[in-house]
């Protein structure tokens, strides 16, 4: 640990994150090894793991982070994702499921049904099945933090983002449900809802250069938000420092959704 305050210290905390080896989960790893926490980063590639392994384990001057492939499409995967945890490091404290997919960028009417299918699959049910796996060890120890990553598109209605946007609503609506049935066993369950970040994955958003012109002339903030933006907020509610809050959306976008009327 690099002296972290007490109300955002992880010590000893085991902490998985998806889709970590690039962009928010990324960011969202090394704040977490920061802050003590021993990390398993996760993606489909492990090679990109890797990398991002040896970068923080070289940052924080031990061994804070390990490399797990994980595709979050089969339920399997997931399991072994959470078998080798507890093998490396003991039973997660601590789950950020940001791995996300978007295979379809336009009308809904053009959207076929594998598709569909694929965003519901690993944009929520990914989400509901980890929970359930590590669930069971919070419950034991009296103690979690699970934080899903979902997008003011879930606030929204769009003409190309619309699949995209109903498996965000939904992530918001599994967090309050998990909230209410673990919040006797003194687990939180909270989303993070980013605006455009850029990464990859946004990268037909932020690319595009009339979005760009709109978004910086009219977003309050007047950029796009960057990835570490997005970090602090899943170290704060993986820690004391968010001990009290649970079932709820955190909103970081620049400003987009309370300026919407201006865009």
């Amino acid at each position: 640990m690099t002296g972290a305050q007490p109300l955002f210290d992880l010590s000893g905390k085991t902490a998985i994150v998806t889709g970590a080896s690039r962009g928010i989960g990324e960011a969202i790893a090394r704040r977490l090894a920061e802050a003590g926490a021993n990390v398993i980063v996760s993606s489909r590639k492990i090679d990109a793991c890797q990398a991002v392994v040896d970068s923080i384990n070289e940052a924080e001057r031990r061994e804070a982070a390990c490399a797990v492939s994980c595709n979050i499409s089969h339920k399997e995967e997931l399991q072994r994702l959470v078998d080798e945890t507890r093998t490396k490091w003991g039973a997660a404290d601590i789950l950020v499921s940001n791995a996300a997919v978007n295979p379809y960028f336009g009308p809904s009417s053009g959207m076929s049904d594998e598709q569909f299918d694929k965003i519901l699959t690993c944009n929520v049910k990914a989400s509901h099945w980890l929970s359930q796996m590590v669930l069971p060890e919070m419950r034991e120890k009296k103690d979690g933090a699970i934080v899903i990553i979902s997008s003011i598109g879930g606030f929204v209605g769009s003409g190309l983002l619309g699949a995209y946007n109903i498996s965000k609503a939904a992530d918001l609506q599994l967090a309050r449900n998990l909230a209410v049935e673990n919040g006797g066993d003194n687990i939180r369950v909270n989303c993070i809802c980013p605006g455009v970040v850029k990464t990859h994955f946004a990268e037909a958003l932020w690319k595009d250069p009339k979005i760009e012109k709109m978004m910086t002339e009219k977003l309050p903030l007047r950029r796009f938000g960057e990835p570490d933006d997005i970090a602090g907020a899943a170290v704060f509610l993986a820690s004391p420092a968010g001990r009290w809050m649970t079932g709820q959306a955190m909103i970081i976008d620049g400003g987009a959704l309370i300026s919407m009327g201006g865009l």
